[in-house]
């Protein structure tokens, strides 16, 4: 991924004369609440992939069970 180059070059200073500007027009309960949804919607999105692992992981499972020949492939023998 590039970086744009004005982003590198903004010193420390900067980036916190950024956070005030940001704080005072948008106001630190809607810069709360914004974060609330920000970190609910990273908590859904590890559920879900979670999820997804563990229907992967059992679906591999169901198909390693069955690996033994169906009676009547026995009785053919």
């Amino acid at each position: 991924m590039i970086t744009p180059l004005f982003i590198t070059n903004i010193p420390p200073v900067g980036w916190l004369l950024i956070a005030v500007v940001i704080l005072v027009l948008f106001g630190r309960g809607k810069i709360s609440s914004l974060m609330g949804e920000v970190g609910k919607g990273i908590t859904s999105f590890r559920k879900g992939v979670k999820e997804g692992t563990q229907e992967l992981e059992q679906a591999d499972a169901d198909a390693a069970k069955d690996v033994t020949p169906a009676e009547a492939e026995k009785e053919k023998s």
